[in-house]
């Protein structure tokens, strides 16, 4: 069975596909589907070139990718959603509150990794998390939207979430 990993952010062209990339390109491909989308998205255009500068700085490749809409099925069709701020979980969860246990903001996931026994079943591991989640105590649990900020504020959006990627793909079972 596929484990499928949905990534949101706003206008699904720096965020959340750079999460998508890196998390798709660091599990197997036979039991993980990684996508994402956007509560705001501008649908159809290709990834930010800052952002997808970054992304090839880590290895990986814009190539192909197209910004959608986030719709309520696709939360609902998902084993994982993983938000870049607390305002979009929160967007997310009202349009499908049934997600609750197993959509995180992706700094939240990466730290609640630290509180979970590691499994060989990722459902395992975002049910853990979702027991453990006011364990995370962070100080930011969101990563800012870089558009429109300059190259600056994308290297530190894309380097949070690599850090946050890393952390989480090995939490899953990479």
């Amino acid at each position: 069975m596929t484990f499928r990993v949905l990534f949101v952010c706003i206008g699904n062209v720096a965020r959340s596909p750079l999460g998508e990339r890196l998390l798709a390109s660091a599990l197997p491909q036979d039991s993980f589907e990684v996508s994402s989308a956007g509560i705001g998205a501008a649908v159809g255009s290709a990834m930010a070139p800052e952002a997808a500068a970054h992304l090839a700085a880590y290895g990986g490749t814009a190539d192909g990718f197209v910004s959608r809409q986030l719709v309520p099925s696709m939360v609902q069709e998902s084993d994982l959603v993983l938000t870049a701020t607390t305002g979009i979980r929160t967007r997310v969860l009202e349009d499908a509150p049934g997600a609750l246990r197993r959509t995180f903001t992706v700094l939240e996931l990466a730290a609640l990794l630290d509180f979970v026994d590691p499994d060989s079943d990722p459902s395992v591991v975002v049910r853990a998390a979702a027991g453990e989640r006011s364990r995370a105590a962070l100080d930011q649990y969101d990563i800012p939207d870089p558009n429109g900020r300059g190259d600056e504020a994308h290297r530190v959006a894309a380097e949070a979430m690599k850090t946050a990627v890393d952390r989480i793909a090995k939490g899953l079972g990479s």
